[in-house]
C-alpha cells in the first residue's frame, strides 16, 4: 500500500510542471477578473437602488378643477370651418382630431392648464409632403 502512494507522488516532468503553473496562474488571474466584475455589477445595482431618485408611476399632470359652484366653461380656438372628428384626454392635455375646411385632417394638442395649443400635426397621405 505504501508503494502505491509513492507511485502517485512522483515529481512531474519539468515541462509538465511549467504547464501546470501556467494553468494555475491563468486560473487565478481569470477568477480575480471575474470577482472584480461581479463586485462592480453588484455595486452598480446597490447604487441604483439606494441613490436613484424615486419616481412615481402617476406623475402626469392632472387638470385641476377650480373651486366654485358652477360648471367649468372654456373655449378652444379652432380654425374657421373646422369640424371636430374625435378627442381624447390624457392628464392635463387634450388631443383633438380636426377636419379642416379643405378636408385635410390635423391633430391639435391643447394644454388644459395653460389654456393654449401646444402643437399640431397635419395628417397627409403617404408620398405627400
Amino acid at each position: 500500500m505504501a508503494g502505491q502512494m509513492a507511485d502517485d507522488d512522483k515529481p512531474l516532468d519539468p515541462a509538465v510542471e511549467r504547464v501546470r503553473r501556467r494553468l494555475i496562474r491563468f486560473m487565478v488571474i481569470n477568477l480575480g477578473i471575474l470577482f472584480i466584475a461581479f463586485a462592480v455589477v453588484l455595486g452598480a445595482i446597490v447604487y441604483k437602488l439606494s441613490f436613484a431618485p424615486k419616481r412615481m408611476v402617476d406623475q402626469a399632470p392632472v387638470a385641476r378643477v377650480p373651486n366654485g359652484d358652477g360648471p367649468i366653461t372654456a373655449s378652444i380656438p379652432l380654425p374657421a370651418g373646422a369640424k371636430l372628428l374625435s378627442s381624447s384626454l390624457s392628464g392635463g392635455r387634450a388631443l383633438l382630431d380636426v377636419e379642416l375646411a379643405d378636408k385635410s385632417q390635423t391633430l391639435i394638442f391643447y394644454d388644459l392648464e395653460a389654456g393654449r395649443i401646444v402643437g399640431s400635426y397635419a395628417l397627409k397621405p403617404a408620398g405627400q409632403q
